[in-house]
């Protein structure tokens, strides 16, 4: 009996066969596992939802930055023709599209950002100038605006770019100078 091959199971095709008297391994938790089956599949659809929007949203604001500069040249377009009488075509034309720019901003969710008067936001607005501020503006608020900037559902779409009021300068010589000389 030495010439008869030794048998050696394959360890991947069966387990081992369990001891006498032990106890048979638990029976797997189906309901369990279909809970958290279920629980990261509708963690992955609101994952998918809100990276969709995000791209959705990241699309639009693309498209409405190069919208800008034609917004920019219309609203050029108004101011030269304010000064004609206010039954001319033309001036009702341009009037009715600046109508339909506002509601089209609105319903896409675009807000200016700079006013005249308002407080300068760095955060918001790129200071390109100064200038002395008018009778009854504190220092450090909006003189002018020369490029209008644009939020857009809370993040910012362009800075503008505005002139700051300086404070008042003291143009008496400061006292130290005049101690040096």
């Amino acid at each position: 009996m030495a010439d008869e091959p030794k048998v050696v199971a394959d360890p991947v095709e069966a387990p081992p066969p369990a001891p006498e008297g032990a106890a048979p391994p638990p029976a797997e938790d189906w309901a369990t596992r279909y809970k958290y089956l279920l629980a990261d599949f509708e963690n992955y659809r609101r994952r998918s939802e809100r990276d969709r929007e995000s791209l959705t949203r990241q699309a639009r604001g693309a498209m409405l930055r190069e919208l800008l500069p034609i917004l920019e040249a219309f609203r050029a377009a108004r101011e030269s023709t304010a000064r004609l009488a206010a039954d001319d075509p033309v001036r009702r034309g341009i009037e009715l599209l600046d109508r339909e720019w506002s509601t089209f901003l609105r319903h896409e969710g675009v807000e200016p950002v700079a006013r005249v008067g308002a407080p300068f936001q760095p955060e918001e607005a790129e200071a390109v100038g100064e200038a002395p501020a008018p009778a009854g503006t504190p220092a450090g608020a909006v003189v002018e605006i020369v490029q209008q900037g644009y939020r857009f559902f809370g993040g910012l779409l362009r800075p503008a770019k505005v002139i700051v009021a300086r404070g008042p300068t003291d143009p008496s010589p400061p006292t130290e100078a005049l101690a040096e000389e």
